[in-house]
């Protein structure tokens, strides 16, 4: 057997590379990782995490104007777009921290550097040009911005990346998509004051999900003042002369703002990391092709994450990396299991959801019972509030198994992952029915819901 510097090498410090990296050195492995930004990866430097906390930030707008309706006098009131950032910044510093001991205690080395390969065991270090070598290799590279580069005036706009180190808030902004990245930052754009329009090329916002979840998201994103314009496209950036920026777009629109951002989907991070030296396939799209192990065309490298465009979420590529700890180092072959997975969008009112749609459950199964309920929440009484929250289970008539929940309102994200164990374990209507309901909870219409409000044959609602 070849003597090679480590038993694992590791190339990308995210989420799926780090565990992969940590649990493995915790194994008695020889491990390195290499990681040319910060370690933690999009979602906890420049994704989910500061995401969120924008997300908590931008909240407090409705928070004060809800408070009057509860007997309180808010004073006089201003945001501080640097503190916040300030603020974020330290707790992503700390995060990193974890991360990063987290491999020094379980014995990994940390090398902060680009890597890429040379062959099947040989990987080059940039800062250096030191090479080393390995028995198993890992691509755990992630996912970056689409720059949308065949639009003129690309280079004038900003991706999410930006978004998070913005030297000044923005007095307007256009932000072009109808993925979830989209529609949460034109929710916090709006909540912390900023005049924001979301364009999108489709019919509706949000693609893949429940029909209900995306129009009721729709309808309460126009009702807080969000400009939403549909079937549209930008088609060039200019920077105005008196400042500030100007976008052309299909439909004649001319619309004048401070700053356009571009989330129009995400791109396997790929280039220049020498898959092809390697003699690593990839798709179209540029992603690492990978069997139900995690294992490339190379039988000794892998591939986590978002580099591989199966399901672009964090927990996806922790489940990865634990199923690849598993099969190739418990001698315990494991491939990670994608059914129900449970997600939320962080608008504003969220969206909870896990199982199919009611489209997608219509086109596989004969019969669907649809139980689906929208109401004001008890919060909106005093508030004065008119948003709606909808919750919508779709039900295999059959076996009267659960197939989808979806819920859009407050704390739907915390509901969709309790719902994820149930729908996981199997639960039929039958087990609703009989669950006591917590109340006064939005939650408890989920039990209560004892009448189907439609059905659906064969793809037709009757």
């Amino acid at each position: 057997m070849a003597a090679y510097d480590y038993d694992l090498f590791v190339i990308g410090g995210g989420s799926g590379g780090v565990r992969a990296a940590r649990v493995a050195a915790s194994l008695g492995k020889r491990v390195a990782i290499a990681e040319e930004y910060r370690f933690g990866g999009t979602c906890v430097i420049r994704g989910c995490v500061p995401k969120k906390l924008f997300v908590y930030a931008s909240q407090y707008t409705e928070h004060f104007e809800d408070a009057v309706g509860f007997g309180w006098e808010v004073g006089e009131r201003s945001f501080d777009w640097k503190k916040l950032i300030a603020a974020k910044d330290k707790e992503i510093e700390r995060l990193e921290g974890l991360y990063r001991r987290g491999l020094e205690n379980n014995g990994a080395e940390i090398i902060a550097t680009r890597a890429e390969l040379v062959d099947a065991h040989t990987v080059r270090l940039l800062k250096t040009g030191k090479t080393v070598t390995a028995d198993k290799i890992v691509i755990a590279t992630g996912g970056t911005p689409n720059p949308h580069a065949a639009l003129p005036g690309h280079e004038l706009c900003i991706s999410s990346n930006e978004a998070f180190h913005l030297p000044e808030l923005p007095r307007s902004i256009l932000i072009a998509g109808g993925g979830y990245i989209a529609v949460e930052f034109a929710n916090i754009f709006h909540g912390l004051g900023v005049d924001t329009t979301l364009i999108y090329r489709g019919q509706e916002i949000l693609s893949r999900f429940d029909q209900d979840m995306r129009q009721g998201l729709h309808k309460a994103m126009v009702e807080k003042g969000i400009r939403i314009l549909l079937t549209d496209v930008i088609q060039e950036v200019t920077r105005a002369p008196a400042g500030g920026l100007i976008a052309k777009t299909m439909c004649g629109e001319t619309i004048a703002v401070d700053t356009v951002m571009l989330a129009l989907g995400r791109d396997p991070n790929t280039k220049g990391l020498g898959l092809d030296a390697a003699g690593v396939a990839v798709d179209e799209r540029g992603a690492v092709v990978v069997d139900k192990y995690s294992r490339t065309s190379v039988e000794n490298i892998y591939a986590l994450g978002d580099v591989t465009n199966r399901v672009q979420l964090t927990p996806v590529a922790i489940h990865e990396a634990m199923c690849f700890i598993e099969t190739v180092y418990r001698n315990n072959p494991t491939s990670p299991d994608y059914d129900l997975i449970p997600t939320a969008v962080f608008s504003q009112p969220e969206i909870g959801t896990v199982g199919l749609s009611e489209e997608e459950a219509a086109a596989r199964y004969p019969e669907l019972e649809i139980y689906r309920a929208e109401f004001r929440p008890m919060k909106a009484t005093l508030s004065g509030r008119a948003e709606k929250t909808i919750m919508k289970l779709v039900v295999d008539a059959e076996s009267r198994k659960v197939v989808g929940a979806h819920i859009l309102g407050h704390d739907a994200g915390e509901m969709a992952q309790l719902l994820g164990v149930s729908l996981k374990a199997g639960v039929t209507k039958d087990d609703f029915d009989r669950t006591m309901a917590v109340h006064p909870t939005a939650s408890e219409e989920l039990v209560t819901m004892y009448n189907p409000s439609y059905r659906i044959r064969d793809g037709q609602r009757v």
